[in-house]
């Protein structure tokens, strides 16, 4: 059983609605679904009664929403207790998503170090939605992920704070033959073979509505979908597609002339942001996001 199927459950009890509750929870309604399923699946017992609108909770859920309520307090206040021996109070915590924490963050954080004395930077990645719930449920001081106008607008809410700190954009590479001529070009009489983030993740949510758009009068045919970056980079090298990434992810191969860039109509920008939500747990933490807002004004 996971922690995170616990504030579900609580938050769809309190919401009344899973629409509601999903929102929340900062996910989509159908992943939402799947984890007050799944942790259906691991007791083995209905906790809600899906054919009653408005949603009730089963008898069983009604006895077992006080028993998650106690099992989360006892979660928190025991990692509270943790984080204290460990002196937590000298350590800043981030979450990242996975392409910018090898692309991004190592040569970013080394530019504020100066500022940062000898704190301890804890560093933990999650893909978009996964990162975004660790960050809300306190478990990161800070979030760094990628941003794009309104996709996806999980974080325009009023208790978070945000800054751009760097930015990127998506572009569209092969690997290259012998002569340096792209393995995969554009070309209306034939498909372009593929590598694609899942349409469910922030990056192939992102590329379904701007970048596809883009080659509508080329046939295209997926071949391969990874949720990670280096996969798809990995793919494309062996010339098993074109793949659509961030071009900070594919910077050296492009350089080195082991992938080209095709065009693409549509230049999609992306933002690279920082979030927080004060008020922050330590004088560490805040004189750390100080530093970042005074760097980037």
């Amino acid at each position: 059983m996971e922690s995170k199927w616990l504030h579900d459950f609580v938050a769809l009890a309190e919401q009344g609605n899973f629409s509601k509750a999903a929102d929340a929870r900062f996910v989509t309604q159908p992943a939402f679904s799947r984890r007050i399923r799944s942790l259906e699946n691991w007791l083995g017992v209905p906790l809600v009664c899906r054919e009653r609108y408005p949603m009730t909770l089963t008898e069983a859920g009604e006895s077992f929403l006080e028993q998650a309520r106690l099992l989360l307090s006892q979660i928190y206040g025991i990692r509270g207790q943790l984080r204290q021996s460990l002196h937590e109070h000298s350590s800043l915590n981030f979450v990242v998503q996975p392409s910018l924490a090898v692309t991004f963050f190592p040569g970013w954080i080394h530019q504020l170090r100066p500022h940062l004395g000898d704190s301890l930077i804890r560093l933990n990645t999650g893909h978009y939605h996964d990162a975004i719930e660790q960050f809300m449920s306190g478990s990161a001081d800070f979030l760094l992920c990628f941003s794009c106008d309104d996709v996806n607008p999980m974080l325009n809410r009023p208790e978070v704070e945000r800054r751009v700190v760097g930015q990127d954009r998506l572009v569209l590479v092969s690997a290259v033959d012998a002569a340096g001529h792209p393995l995969h070009a554009l070309s209306a009489e034939a498909p372009l073979r593929l590598l694609l983030y899942p349409p469910t993740s922030f990056l192939g949510e992102l590329i379904q509505q701007k970048c596809l758009p883009a080659l509508s009068e080329q046939p295209c045919l997926p071949v391969c979908e990874n949720a990670l970056g280096e996969g798809l980079k990995a793919l494309a090298l062996q010339g098993d597609g074109a793949s659509i990434l961030p071009a900070s992810l594919v910077r050296e191969e492009l350089n080195q002339g082991r992938l080209v860039e095709l065009p693409l109509s549509a230049w999609v920008k992306l933002d690279i942001e920082l979030f927080c939500r004060p008020p922050f747990r330590s004088e560490q933490v805040a004189l750390c996001w100080q530093q970042i807002s005074q760097a980037v004004t």
